[in-house]
């Protein structure tokens, strides 16, 4: 049974929301979908470093929970690679460090 759902701390918000390959118009290509906590986890793991658990922490989320969407944002950006898609980066009612939501 899960838990009830907390709000994330995302620390990095994107500047750039779209990722798509080149010389192919976007509305001819297959698009995914990235939450900004799917960013967020592989921001802290694979560009950081950190092991799951601190991610976790940092993230305000359980280490199970994190391991999910680590796993959902590592699918999503490989078949984008493999299948030439685009990547989209949306935003979710997520918060940041300083407790502010973003809507």
């Amino acid at each position: 049974m899960r838990g009830r759902w907390r709000r994330r701390f995302i620390e990095y918000k994107p500047q750039i929301k779209c990722f798509k390959p080149c010389g192919v118009p976007f509305n001819e290509l297959h698009v995914n979908v990235l939450l900004h906590d799917e960013l967020e986890a592989l921001r802290l793991a694979d560009y950081e470093g950190l092991y799951q658990e601190e991610c976790a922490q940092r993230m305000n989320i359980s280490r199970t929970t994190f391991g999910r969407t680590i796993e959902s944002a590592r699918k999503k950006v490989t078949d984008c690679l493999l299948y030439g898609k685009a990547l989209v980066i949306e935003e979710g009612g997520d918060t940041n460090e300083s407790g502010n939501t973003n809507q």
